[in-house]
């Protein structure tokens, strides 16, 4: 009676173990791969699937998601021979768990060292310029040739970025120097055009200035001419009257003439600045005489012209009362 208890209980934990050998349960962003007797036979999609018994068994499991491998730092010669270190991270995800599982063997290990090998002959195809303002090419070279290699393993590449680069200290600082002394000459020369500029302006406000100094010299100089022309025309006229009084027998024209310009010119001499003396004519009976014939020839034209007389008031006229 215990013997067939003790094989009962044996045969349902060996059924338990086959059933369980035989059901599979594969979680998301997994693919599991199926071997009879150690051949690769089917590939095992997320969810449950069954298993033949003591037949088939779980290969490999594979990791379906994108995943990040860190490409360790190594030491570069570029083109113009300086060593620069740099490092890489590579983006890959797995598409065909039979080919990345099967094909090659420790898959990250070999995309690690596919990708240091290619960096090195990237970068070393370059010059340090170009390597330190060119991330994006190296990035794009090296994914299109690393894409390539890995195609047959069932992998896809999705990205790869240079996450450092480190040139010696020495040319660090003489890069530094270099750029210190590139804005101190931009700097110079930005100052100079300012003050280029500044200079420009300054002669064109010069240059306005003497063209509206010089139009106002000529309109004062047209001015000038035009009052001339007519005093020049108003001494004209009054020598033409003067003339036709002389012509008419009027000696107190020529008197009148002759003492305004007397009169005129010991004024003048009279109002000099540095004239300390005044010098009176010795024969002022002349002065005098001529003074005298101005207002004899005044007389006269008052005479000739009478001024009108003004209009007298109507004499009142006497009228007679009533009963006188």
């Amino acid at each position: 009676m215990a013997a067939a208890t003790i094989a009962s209980i044996a045969f349902l934990i060996l059924a338990l173990v086959i059933v369980l050998g035989a059901i599979k349960i594969v979680p998301q962003g997994r693919e599991f791969t199926v071997e009879r007797f150690g051949r690769y036979t089917r590939t095992l999609k997320p969810g449950i699937s069954f298993l033949t018994p003591f037949v088939e068994g779980v290969g490999r499991r594979i990791n379906m998601m994108e995943q990040v491998l860190d490409v360790p730092r190594q030491d570069v010669i570029t083109k113009d021979n300086v060593s620069v270190q740099v490092d890489a991270i590579v983006f890959i995800q797995v598409m065909d768990a039979a080919a990345a599982a099967y094909r090659v063997t420790n898959l990250d290990y070999a995309i690690t060292q596919l990708t240091m090998t290619n960096l090195r002959t990237v970068v070393g195809n370059m010059e340090l310029d170009e390597v330190l303002s060119q991330r994006d090419q190296i990035n794009t070279r090296l994914l299109d040739v690393i894409d390539q290699a890995t195609s047959p393993w069932g992998v896809k590449v999705a990205r790869i970025e240079i996450k450092d680069l480190q040139p010696p200290p020495d040319i660090t600082n003489a890069m530094a120097r270099q750029m210190k002394a590139e804005r101190e000459r931009r700097a110079v020369i930005t100052e100079a055009d300012g003050e280029k500029q500044a200079a420009i302006t300054v002669a064109e406000g010069a240059k306005q200035a003497a063209i509206l100094q010089a139009e106002g010299r000529r309109e004062a100089a047209f001015r000038d001419a035009e009052a001339r022309e007519r005093a020049a025309g108003a001494e004209a006229e009054a020598t033409k009257l003067v003339s036709d009084a002389i012509a008419s027998g009027d000696v107190n024209a020529i008197n009148y003439f002759v003492a305004l310009k007397y009169v005129e010119a010991f004024a003048k001499l009279a109002e000099s600045p540095q004239q300390k003396t005044v010098i009176v004519p010795a024969d002022m009976g002349s002065l005098v005489g001529s003074i005298a014939g101005i207002g004899e020839l005044v007389k006269s034209i008052q005479s000739d012209n009478p001024p009108p007389r003004p209009p007298q008031p109507p004499r009142a006229t006497a009228v007679p009362k009533a009963g006188s």
